[in-house]
């Protein structure tokens, strides 16, 4: 079968490989349609060390083309959404309530990882039944695909950030993940959302997706932006969605004593991450920081594609552009440079 691959540092390529065959808990999905994440690239360029060969992408939907002996809800022909992260169901992790870091840190996170990802003519699964959930028939595949990571991310950090009913929060990045977290405070009951971002379509998909100010960091420092909108007070809770030093750090600065910082960016560089003491409290302003890993599951996939079912976020606005299979190295290249106004591409399998 056709996979999209790491060949090693710093070089992709589609090869040939061998098709997967399911064990008794997993299942082979045939893709339809698939995204591209910007932690591909992180892949690419060495972020979690070599890789040989190993097939790339970690958002997809299918149809299901075989299962295991064991597995229970699921069949051939089932329209499928797969979760970006796979747990370990029965790991101590899961059973402690953190499936994601299921064995180890980040150990949900298998596709692209530790194993082959979902660029692939047919993709292996595991522990079916808790990594799939069906498609409503109201729901597209394109719809779909962004349940995988996006949303479940997105909303993630909304969640963890704890906004109180008509509170303040402030979103760092407005790339897919920071567009639905905004969207996720929207959603939260958030009362005012400060969005920082630079490029324009992102600033106008920010203000569609909830945004009530919109900080252009390229003008202005960002910080300093947040504390005289809120007129000294500071935000209720701050999101950082980018993974970045300096975004971290004004994430702290921005937040009051007693608020949350939730991280749900990919912080691919750098050893450490500074935190500003007097901001801080010296240690002491009971500001959380909070961190999340794409939850996945059939219970959280099932949710979010209830949300797209039920018309209360089109996360579609973010593709910005659609390629076929065999024209994946191009849509990759474009993503690691986000050329063209790039967001997010769409594949088509």
């Amino acid at each position: 079968m056709k996979s999209f691959v790491m060949r090693e540092i710093g070089e992709t390529a589609i090869i040939e490989k061998e098709r997967p065959e399911p064990g008794p808990m997993d299942a082979i999905v045939e893709p339809t349609e698939g995204l591209i994440c910007t932690s591909d690239c992180h892949t690419v360029h060495g972020a979690i060390g070599e890789r040989e060969d190993l097939t790339l992408g970690h958002e997809v939907v299918g149809v299901v083309e075989s299962v295991g002996s064991d597995v229970e809800h699921f069949e051939p022909g089932d329209r499928v959404a797969v979760g970006a992260i796979t747990p370990d169901w029965n790991s101590v992790a899961a059973q402690d309530g953190h499936p994601s870091q299921s064995n180890e840190a980040l150990g949900g996170w298998k596709f692209a990882n530790v194993k082959d990802g979902t660029f692939a003519e047919y993709v292996h699964v595991n522990d079916a039944d808790g990594n799939l959930a069906k498609i409503p028939e109201g729901v597209t595949d394109h719809e779909a695909a962004y349940v995988a990571d996006m949303l479940s991310t997105g909303f993630a950090g909304a969640e963890n950030a704890d906004i109180p009913m008509g509170g303040t929060v402030a979103v760092f990045a407005q790339g897919p993940v920071g567009l639905m977290a905004t969207k996720g405070a929207e959603l939260q009951g958030a009362g005012r959302i400060i969005a920082v971002e630079t490029v324009e379509n992102r600033k106008e998909l920010a203000r569609e997706y909830g945004a009530t100010d919109v900080v252009d960091f390229g003008e202005v420092d960002p910080a300093e932006e947040i504390m005289e909108l809120t007129d000294g007070e500071g935000v209720d809770a701050a999101i950082e969605a980018l993974g970045a030093d300096e975004t971290l750090q004004d994430c702290i600065k921005v937040t009051k004593p007693g608020g949350t910082v939730s991280n749900v960016g990919y912080h691919g560089e750098g050893e450490f991450r500074k935190i500003p003491r007097a901001e801080w409290g010296v240690g002491m302003a009971e500001i959380d920081i909070v961190t999340d890993l794409c939850p996945g599951g059939r219970l959280r996939i099932q949710r979010l594609l209830r949300l797209l079912d039920q018309g209360k976020v089109d996360p579609t606005k973010m593709t910005t552009h659609e390629f076929e299979f065999d024209e994946i190295q191009t849509a990759f290249e474009m993503m690691e440079t986000k050329d063209d106004g790039m967001i997010k591409p769409l594949i088509h399998f």
